[in-house]
């Protein structure tokens, strides 16, 4: 029975109940996904290119704009809707699931929450309705010592001149607009650094060689080339000098993000591997009916469940405007531990088939493994939560 406290019915919801529309948005999603998206992914993983009628689907369903306001041409949805669609883009071809997660949780926030009105105007309804965005930090030499950057902006009048490089830059390939990172003076450290909005058309940008990867192979990842690119100063976003505060939030919350693309992993890997223990048959019976299986697959399932857990925990508390930035590092940390553990164990379920690219697990483990490494390492998020739980 409720407790009533003061007179008002408390009824505490389970934290993976869905409300309606959470529920609905997640099914449909999910729908969209498996339909959509699942007959291409063998075809755009072997060939390393993700199609651009599928982007455009994207855009036609809403899932480029889940956070953008109605007034600016978006869905007027929630942060927890754009990690329910992570979460199932993920659970089919964690590329699809990239390409949304970096568009709505780093590109769009970003200018939601450090963009001018007019900034707001200009470039929200373009990501809504046919304009792919990407998040530009990283360099060769400032990876996980993200504020190391040597990317230069050199101020002109009514212009910043940018030159250096960025590496490792997803979505760069089809994306026509970027935020781009780099420092005003570096002798200031990260109080030198500065946001920039570029256009893909802008003289002196260009776009260079796309990574032949592991994983994720369909979702672009290319450099970036800067040989002096002018950058009006209308398009600084949020103040000069205090990009690094543009660059923590937002990877504060793409942590969650990433979260959810394990999430959504683990879970492909597991359903699909229950699937195969069941039809798989030796000594006369489904694999499913020894103990053995029965234990492995009861473990794993526990471990996707923990991990859907602390990411829907980590969404609930941005969502609710508490502290959320040690837990969404757990989430990163713990989820993408998850992934990758799941993956290689339902590789041993399906014994010599998995280790073969006729079936898909071998897939979801090669796309696990980047969950430890991309919007900070693991090494990093260890980093951030001991300071956290130590008072720093």
């Amino acid at each position: 029975m409720p407790e009533s406290i003061a007179g008002r019915s408390i009824a505490p919801q389970p934290l993976t109940q869905l409300s309606e529309e959470e529920s609905l948005f997640r099914s449909v999603a999910r729908e969209f996904a498996e339909k959509e998206i699942g007959p291409h992914v063998e075809a755009m993983d072997r060939e390393g290119v993700f199609q651009q009628e599928l982007i455009e689907k994207f855009f036609a369903q809403g899932y480029m704009g889940i956070e953008v306001p109605e007034t600016y041409g978006g869905s007027g949805g929630s942060f927890f809707l754009s990690v329910l669609a992570i979460e199932e883009f993920a659970r089919v071809d964690t590329s699809a699931s990239v390409i949304i997660d970096v568009h709505n949780t780093l590109v769009n926030y970003a200018l939601l929450r450090w963009g001018t009105e007019q900034q707001k105007r200009t470039h929200l309804p373009r990501l809504a309705r046919d304009t792919v965005g990407a998040y530009a930090l990283s360099e060769p030499n400032a990876g996980s010592d993200a504020f190391g950057l040597e990317t230069r902006a050199r101020d002109e009048g009514d212009y910043f001149v940018l030159n250096g490089r960025k590496l490792w830059i997803t979505n760069a390939k089809e994306a026509g607009l970027f935020v781009v990172f780099a420092t005003v003076n570096r002798e200031l450290g990260y109080k030198g650094i500065t946001a920039f909005l570029v256009e893909r058309d802008t003289p002196g940008f260009s776009v260079g060689k796309k990574e032949d990867k592991l994983g994720v192979r369909a979702s672009s990842t290319c450099e970036l080339i800067l040989d002096d690119c002018r950058v009006p100063k209308s398009n600084v976003l949020g103040e000069v000098g205090k990009g690094y505060r543009v660059a923590i939030e937002t990877l504060n919350q793409g942590r969650i993000g990433i979260g959810a693309q394990m999430v959504g992993v683990a879970c492909g890997a597991l359903e699909v591997a229950v699937r195969y223990a069941k039809e798989r048959k030796q000594f006369g019976r489904p694999i499913a009916d020894f103990q053995a299986i029965q234990f492995q697959l009861a473990r794993l399932a526990t471990e996707v469940e923990a991990a859907r857990l602390m990411t829907y925990n980590a969404a609930r508390l941005k969502e609710a405007g508490k502290p959320f930035v040690k837990e969404a590092a757990m989430t990163k940390y713990f989820c993408s531990q998850v992934a990758e553990r799941v993956a290689s164990e339902t590789i041993e379920i399906f014994g010599g088939y998995g280790y073969t690219k006729d079936y898909p697990v071998e897939k979801y483990l090669r796309d696990a493994k980047i969950g430890k490494i991309y919007e900070g390492t693991s090494f990093m998020q260890l980093q951030t939560i001991a300071k956290l739980i130590l008072g720093e």
